[in-house]
């Protein structure tokens, strides 16, 4: 059976990914893809709970390295029960965030560096890597302000906390910033970039073409 494709988005928090991520998978559905679609940190029970350890604003103390060795062991479990089975079955996973994120924050944002994320991701994750990778990067500040009063809004209206990075400095969301662009210009071929303070409906429309020309392009990996 022909291997399916791997296409994961990107970006600071308050980006649009989560919004883009449902207008992609809708598109594709529309056209008898019928993606696989899931997140980091979670989509699986063992990465959930991970997941409320590392985005809880009362995690505090958590040091950076093992909050990077949490967002790999979350991104363990998620390559063997979601991606790699869905992959193997020929279809295509819709990933928000994967090792990038780990590069930009924790390797950005927490200093420590990209060799040691991208030796983590080889060892751990057999060195997996995304089809097609879809970095959104409009200006720093709005994106975090946006995140800030979706993470307000969903812990007044849930009682779920996930607010532990937005507390973050801008110096901090600067570093990973730049990171993220680091990755985009070192792996052009696999990173398309979408910059700038752009519409909903101009992000979907360049994710849309950007995932038809790989589509036509690469096809199924057998």
């Amino acid at each position: 059976m022909p291997r399916g494709l791997f296409i994961t988005l990107e970006g600071l928090d308050g980006s649009g990914k989560t919004t883009q991520i449902k207008r992609l998978a809708a598109w594709m559905e529309k056209r008898g893809m019928h993606p696989v679609v899931t997140r980091q940190p979670g989509g699986t029970a063992t990465g959930d709970r991970i997941r409320a350890l590392l985005l809880d604003s009362g995690g505090t103390g958590l040091a950076p390295m093992t909050e990077m060795a949490l967002m790999f062991a979350d991104r363990a479990q998620a390559i063997a029960e979601v991606i790699e089975p869905a992959l193997a079955s020929g279809k295509i996973v819709l990933c928000d965030r994967f090792t990038d994120s780990t590069e930009a924050y924790q390797g950005g944002g927490r200093e420590l560096g990209s060799q040691s994320v991208l030796e983590l991701h080889r060892l751990i994750c057999g060195d997996l890597q995304p089809d097609l990778t879809l970095l959104l990067l409009p200006t720093l500040a709005p994106s975090l302000e946006r995140a800030r009063n979706r993470n307000r809004r969903a812990s007044e209206q849930s009682g779920k906390d996930e607010n532990r990075f937005e507390q973050e400095q801008e110096d901090f969301y600067r570093r990973v910033w730049q990171k993220y662009r680091e990755i985009a210009a070192r792996e052009p071929d696999r990173v398309v970039l979408i910059e700038g303070n752009l519409t909903i409906d101009e992000v979907h429309e360049q994710i849309v073409e950007a995932v038809s020309e790989r589509l036509v392009s690469i096809g199924p990996k057998s």
